[in-house]
């Protein structure tokens, strides 16, 4: 008796300390979704802005262009946003689902540029080979990541290595609904019905080739800030779920020690009872 005792109470110790550290986890991840937040709306601004300049470009494009018609290859690149830490419920494995879905129809001509250790480690038990890893993305991501990242991606689809680049990653809608978006980012998507066309100067092609940089660089930025966002928002409900699960546990294994220790002393008194009516 006394030893299921020590065992529950020890139970009940370990679950303690472990709903502290998840209850901890939570509160520092609300905070960083916070920032997360701000940062991400401060970007949305500029990026649909840009992102509007560069259809109305794309319109007006005359001839044969790689950035809109593509360059032949039939390979495409997919880079892929997870996490560097864990802990954040299933939101690394969807977007590795997600891009394991639509490498698998394809593989041999699928290319994986992998960014986050989560990820790399997803691949690496899948067997996916990788061009590039890139790993240790702060939580708040600068224009150097993403740069770094869209050069890399740019210069393979300049070189016709690639014919596609795709960006899997996890789009913020709300602290509670996030969801994996396969984006199609080179080359460029372009509704010549619209009509929408403008006059350049200089004329759409030569603008075009200098400005593809930027966009996918500014791309790729606005991607990693859903995806940071995304990231809190999975980890915060996470371990708030956690620690609910802690609590519950506690309630069933302090219920337990109560019960057992009620029947000790119950059987105590009885056997003191009974040996003072021996006695008499």
């Amino acid at each position: 008796m006394a030893g299921g005792l020590l065992v529950i109470k020890r139970r009940i110790k370990s679950v303690t300390s472990t709903k502290k550290i998840t209850n901890a986890m939570g509160l520092i991840a609300t905070s960083k979704l916070r920032k997360c937040r701000i940062n991400l709306e401060s970007n949305q601004g500029y990026y649909n802005s840009f992102e509007s300049i560069m259809k109305s470009v794309a319109e007006g494009i005359v001839g044969k262009s790689i950035y809109v018609q593509g360059n032949g290859s039939n390979k495409k690149l997919y880079i892929t946003l997870s996490s560097d830490s864990g802990l954040c419920g299933g939101f690394n494995a969807a977007v590795v689902t997600a891009t394991v879905e639509k490498a698998s129809t394809d593989r041999p001509n699928s290319i994986i540029m992998s960014v986050g250790q989560k990820g790399r480690g997803y691949f690496r038990r899948l067997k996916y080979d990788t061009v590039a890893e890139y790993v240790d993305i702060p939580d708040e991501p600068t224009l150097k990541e993403a740069k770094t990242i869209s050069e890399h991606a740019l210069d393979l689809y300049k070189n016709g290595e690639v014919g596609e680049v795709h960006v899997v990653y996890t789009k913020f809608k709300s602290t509670v609904k996030q969801t994996v978006v396969d984006q199609l980012v080179l080359p460029l998507k372009v509704d010549k019905k619209s009509g929408s066309a403008g006059e350049f100067e200089p004329e759409a092609n030569e603008l075009l080739e200098g400005v593809e940089s930027v966009y996918l660089k500014s791309q790729i930025f606005n991607f990693l800030l859903n995806s940071k966002a995304s990231e809190q928002a999975a980890r915060m409900s996470s371990m708030d779920s956690s620690t609910k699960n802690a609590n519950d546990l506690l309630d069933a294994l302090n219920l337990r020690y109560n019960r057992i220790r009620q029947s000790a002393i119950t059987s105590e008194i009885t056997e003191i009872v009974s040996g003072a009516q021996a006695q008499e």
